[in-house]
This record gives structure tokens, sequence and C-alpha cells, in this order.
């Protein structure tokens, strides 16, 4: 039989990088619909003596565990029956109103269930959840997150690339691993070279839980964000884990001043073969609820790991908007995805990315990879090292601020080379394996692991156990430093470590300043109340945010200025 004929158009068409990503059919039975399954449940609270006893449709006795702790936690039972009985449509105009505050919507959203909240955002489209975005974010300032890791698990390459990424503007890094035995060795890195561009960034190690709180714990971490909460009892349970389990955890961290967000995700559930036949938003809400109700001060999501999910169903990136919003007006700092890469498409990335960079989020990503995306161990990113100008660009285009800045090539090879150096003196103060002048030198100048000599991963692994064994501590670090005579960083890391003990990092949405301050939704609430207001990059930031690589004099068009 002939094959059909194709126009040239359509040959054309086929070869567009779109058309190598996924797509599905919705299916809803299984959970494979973004945020309108007919199995949700219809949106209800009954209050009796003080307990919810009925939510969602559901009464109590039927209640699974995420119920139970939802309804006992993270509702609040003297305003839930009066914020239940608005309609959906009036809440939704709370929240793009400017003349509505941010007080006013959270006075109402504490008393939602997952159903009405899901109800709210299904009335909203894109353009107006980002009007709500830009008021219900928690602090006025936004910020990024980026990822700093290596392919070969190269402390050396960590190091530089996390000064790198500290100096063009992100205020919070993490990094993890290939091979998990090499974490204390790569840890200490990012922390080290995290300072020796722009200082006070927090830094963390994803791992498995016991290590990662043992990491921040012995201070060679600030903060965590990837303990996983989930929107079904039976996933939760996989995961040998509770609700109450997890809130006990986060009780562990900020027992230690150390901060942390949890992680959920659009469509985990139904990666995980137990959605029970819910969307994928609706569960998603269900998590950011046990989130609120654990008393943790923010949740990464926006999809992360699982993005290809609802990126392959109809209205899938509404859906992931609506979960940054959601968890904004339930007051939680934002750590809102722009994660792992999911398009072939660099049309499509970008159309990924603007509805957080356009309001402005906490974290507009949760994780910008710093590295090429070969070398970025979360799976690659939706953004990587080679995107940093056309983010400039972006930011310069449409006066939005992303958190990050153009830097001459000068500043970020002295950063690089300045971070090898310190890390090299910290190795050498506790007795791990040398770092060569030439590791030094070739990480100065490299783009990604591919440009580096490798070094011995059999005694690196020893060395990263002797690390654990020896019972090496954040001050240890500081110690090594100053004596390797990096005293300014050795100082800068040590007023990290302080925060500690003050506790500021444990309020919604903290950052630190270059100038070593506490930013955070206490002392930079979000105050945007309409045009005119809230914050809008001016000044030295918007002097600085128009600064790019090939910016040419108006006066001398054959002169760069930037």
């Amino acid at each position: 039989m002939t094959a059909a004929k194709q126009s040239k158009r359509t040959e054309a068409l086929e070869q567009r990088p779109v058309n190598l990503d996924g797509f599905v059919e919705e299916w809803p039975e299984v959970g494979m619909v973004a945020m309108d399954s007919p199995f949700d449940p219809e949106p209800s609270v009954r209050v009796s003596d003080g307990v919810i006893v009925e939510m969602d449709g559901k009464p109590r006795a039927e209640f699974d565990f995420l119920d139970q702790f939802i309804a006992d936690h993270a509702i609040d039972v003297a305003v839930t029956e009066q914020a239940m009985a608005l309609p959906a449509v009036d809440i939704a105009h709370l929240l793009i109103d400017p003349r509505a505050t941010r007080a006013d919507v959270l006075g109402v959203s504490r008393g939602l269930t997952p159903a009405k909240l899901l109800e709210v955002v299904k009335t909203m489209n894109v353009v107006e959840m980002m009007m709500a975005l830009q008021k219900m974010r928690a602090r006025r300032t936004p910020a990024n997150q980026a990822h700093a890791t290596s392919a070969r698990d190269n402390p050396v390459q960590v190091a530089a690339d996390a000064a790198e990424a500290s100096l063009r503007g992100f205020r919070e890094l993490e990094t993890t691993l290939g091979v998990v035995r090499y974490a204390p060795l790569v840890a200490i890195a990012l922390q080290v070279g995290a300072q020796a561009g722009t200082p006070g960034v927090l830094t963390q190690c994803a791992l498995e839980e016991a290590t990662e709180l043992e990491l921040g714990m012995r201070g060679i971490t600030a903060y965590a964000e990837t303990i996983s909460v989930y929107g079904t009892e039976p996933v939760f349970c996989d995961g040998d884990d509770t609700p109450w389990s997890k809130a006990f955890l986060a009780s562990a961290y900020a027992s230690r001043g150390i901060k942390m967000r949890f992680t959920s995700g659009t469509g985990s559930e139904v990666q995980m073969g137990n959605a029970e036949g819910k969307s994928m938003l609706y569960l998603e809400i269900r998590c950011i609820l046990v989130t609120k109700g654990a008393g943790v001060q923010g949740l990464q999501n926006g999809s992360i790991s699982c993005i290809g999910v609802p990126g392959a169903v109809p209205a899938g990136i509404r859906a992931v908007l609506a979960e940054n919003l959601i968890a904004s007006t339930v007051d939680l700092e934002c750590a809102s995805g722009n994660d792992q890469s999911f398009s072939h498409s660099d049309m499509r990335r970008v159309a990924r990315l603007l509805p957080q960079l356009l309001p402005g989020t906490d974290f507009v990503c949760s994780g910008y990879s710093s590295t090429p995306n070969y070398d970025n161990m979360f799976a690659g990113s939706n953004v990587d090292a080679e995107d940093y100008d056309d983010w400039n660009v972006l930011q310069r285009d449409l006066q939005v601020d992303g958190g990050l800045r153009h830097v001459p090539e000068a500043q970020i090879l002295a950063a690089r080379n300045r971070a090898a150096r310190a890390l090299q003196g910290v190795f050498a103060y506790l007795d791990l394996p040398p770092i060569s002048d030439k590791e030094v030198e070739a990480v100065t100048y490299a783009h990604g692991s591919k440009d580096l000599p490798l070094r011995d991963v059999l005694e690196d692994l020893k060395a990263a156990q002797s690390v654990m064994d020896r019972g090496v501590t954040g001050l240890d670090i500081v110690k090594g430093l100053d004596a390797a005579g990096f005293g300014d960083m050795a100082q800068t890391l040590l007023a990290v470590l302080r925060q500690r003990v003050s506790g500021d990092l444990l309020h919604t949405s903290a950052i630190l300043t270059p100038e070593l301050e506490t930013l955070s939704a206490v002392n930079d609430t979000n105050d945007y109340a309409g045009p005119g207001s809230g914050y809008r990059p001016s000044g030295a930031r918007w002097e600085e945010m128009k600064r790019l690589r090939h910016v040419v004099s108006a006066q001398n068009p054959e002169q760069e200025v930037g």
C-alpha cells in the first residue's frame, strides 16, 4: 500500500522539537487529568463542638489520615463554615482585586477545604492566577534558587559553580549526588563555594532524610527542602511515612534552627500509581494543606520532578501555576518549580517559566541549573547555565525581577578561582585528598565536568566517610578557611551558622541578604495593592538589570558598556 503523501508544511512541522514531547489524552479514572476530574469531591464542611466532622462530602468516620491531619491541623475551625459559605467566584475576586489586601485573603483561605480551594482556582484563567500570585507571595522581594551538581560528583566543580551562582544573584543553592557516599565532600564544597561570590547564600544537600538531617545538624548545610509529602494515603505509605512523621522530622530541623520546606508536586500520585481517580491538582492541594498543618514555613512545589505528567495532559501547566498560587494563598513560602526539564521546545520551556517569573514568587526557580544540564544530577533543569544571558534579557525586556544579574567575566573567573583555592585550603586543613593547582586552574575556566581532570574517586569516598566518622562540623570548615587565609569567607560562613541560634531563618520566605541580614515575610511583607504598589525593580537594582553582555553606548555604538 502506498503511504499517504505529506505536504512540505507537515514535514517541516514534524521536525519541530515540540513534537518530541510526550502528550496523552485524559483518563480521569486513574487520575490522568490536571484539575477537573469528575471524581473530585464537592466542597463541604461541618463543625460540631469545635471539631470538623464532615469535610468535602466525607463524614469523619471515613476520613483517611490526610483528611484527619488537614481537618485537625490545617483548617481554622473558627472561620471555616463562614469561609466555605462564600461562593468560589467571590473568593477568586478577592484574590485578584487589588483593593482586597493579602491579609483579607488569608482571613478566608485559612478556613477552606481542599475541594473548595480547587473550586476557586478552577474559576480563574492563567492571567488571573498570575495577578493573584503577585499579591499573595509572602516575601515582597522575589529571589531564586539554583542547582550546583556534577556528573562526576567533583567537589572542586561544585565549589566553583556555587561561587559563580552566588555572584549571579542566587540566594539559595542545592546539590545532590550520583554516588551518595560523596555527599560530605560535595556539601562542604557547596558551602565553601557559595561564600566565595556574594555573601550569605544558603546551601543544602538533597539526600535521603537521615543523612540530610545529620549534615544539617553538623552545620554543613543551612536548609532542607526534599522532605516529600503526597496526596493519597497509599502513596504516603509507600514511603513508610505519614503526615505526623513528616511533621516530627520538620520539628527536628526547626529545633536546630535549620530552615526547611516540604516538597510536593502535581502528578506524583499518578506517577506512583495511586491517584484514587482524583485530579492531580486536588491531590496537590491536600499536600499543600498537610504542609500548612505541619507548621512548616514553606513548600517546594510546581510539579518538580513529576513535571512530565501534568505537562502531557490538557491544562497541565495551568494546574502547576494553580498549585503555586494555592501554596502562597495559604501563607506558605513557595519555591515555584521551573525545575526539572520537561520539553524539547525552547518556546514551551519559556512558556512554562513566565507564569512564575512575571508575577514573581519567593523563589522563581526551585532549581535553575548553574551547570550545563549534562552535569545536572536532578535530571536536568528547565533552564541551565547556557540560559543566563537569555534570562537577563527577559528581565530587562519586561522589567521584572527574576533574581539574577549579568556579571563581567573577570569577576566570574576571580570568584571561581577563589572558591577552588579556598576549598583546596579547607581540604588540606581537614586532611582530605589534595586538590591540585591543575584542578584549580581548570575549574576556573571550565563549563562543566568534561573540562576537568579526573579525581581519585576511591580516595575521595574514603575521605567522605572520614568526615562523618570524625564528626567534622561547620565550625571546622570555618577554621579551615581562616587557616588557609580566607578570613573574610570564614567570617561570612560563621555569620550564616550564627543564624541557627537566632532562628530568624525559620520565618516564612527567609533569605539572607549580601549584607547578612535576614529578609523574610516578617520584615519584607508583600504590600502589593494594585498599580504603583508592591515590589518593582527600581533604583540600583533596575540599573543593574539593564546591564547585559553586549549593550552598546548610545553615543558611540562601537563601544560596549555592558
